[in-house]
């Protein structure tokens, strides 16, 4: 499969190859530290993130699972906030 950004698919070969030989190699012999591949991988997410905002893909918009919390943290908090003020 290719990656989001045409420009990310050697890195997610490298990242691919990587993890590939880490979970055969390593963690199936009962390895978990996954450092290895750490170096690969961050370079290769910021890339798709950039061609995700390249794109302009709305994450939100097409899985719910990419809301975040913080939202309604906020919207809890400010809440607490009035209800300690009411208290007062």
């Amino acid at each position: 499969m290719s990656s989001v950004g045409e420009d990310c698919n050697e890195l997610k070969q490298q990242y691919d190859a990587c993890f590939n030989s880490w979970f055969s190699e390593r963690f199936l012999k009962g390895q978990t530290d996954d450092s290895a591949c750490a170096p690969i991988f961050r370079v290769y997410q910021e890339c798709v993130k950039r061609a995700i905002k390249d794109k302009k893909i709305n994450l939100r918009e097409e899985d719910p699972i990419f809301e975040t919390s913080s939202d309604e943290d906020n919207a809890n908090s400010s809440d607490g906030q009035q209800e300690q003020k009411g208290k007062s």
